[in-house]
């Protein structure tokens, strides 16, 4: 697990360190110094923490302007014992929601297992993001995690979706993409 990165290919464009507005402004990462574990596991430094010991994230792209945010995911996702959902919605969905974000993309095909929980926080983020025309994509889960979160309901508040080979569109070509296939579903 060490050795998978957070897609960096966009910090040209947007670094969540450097942005005032973001939650992990002004944090310092190690290129050599593995702390940060998942069970046993080391990842790689740049992943950044949100309150969850077993899942983390990497902010690729924020844009303020067009109301979208790109999020990279690690680990496994357990609302069952640690409440990922909340801590991500209260640690960082909401800190850029207060700042005119509300349509979020989350890649998960990192995300090896997903065990739910309580529904309330994916019907208030929903709830939240809805009100503002926004929307919520999980993005390139593995097959078992789409099942279990399809199992548990919660794809009526996170729209699961699969594009191949994501990495090779810039960032607002793929909000582009993903911002058509919702409004398509929506008509």
């Amino acid at each position: 697990m060490h050795d998978i990165e957070p897609f960096y290919n966009w910090r040209h464009l947007y670094v969540s360190e450097e942005d005032e507005r973001s939650p992990f402004y002004g944090r310092v990462y190690s290129e050599f110094e593995f702390s940060q574990t998942i069970y046993n596991y080391y990842i790689h430094p740049q992943w950044d923490e949100f309150d969850s010991r077993t899942l983390y994230l990497k902010v690729l792209i924020a844009d303020y302007d067009e109301k979208y945010i790109v999020i990279e995911l690690i680990g496994e996702w357990n609302d069952a014992i640690e409440n990922d959902v909340m801590n991500l919605k209260r640690e960082v969905a909401d800190k850029f929601m207060s700042h005119g974000i509300y349509k979020f993309i989350l890649i998960g095909e990192n995300v090896l297992n997903f065990h739910s929980g309580d529904k309330d926080y994916y019907v208030e983020w929903y709830d939240d993001v809805a009100d503002e025309d926004g929307w919520i994509v999980f993005l390139n889960t593995p097959e078992q995690t789409q099942y279990d979160f399809t199992r548990a309901k919660l794809n009526r508040y996170i729209e699961l979706m699969t594009i191949e080979n994501w990495r090779v569109y810039k960032p607002f070509h793929l909000f582009k993409k993903i911002n058509e296939a919702i409004v398509h579903r929506l008509e």
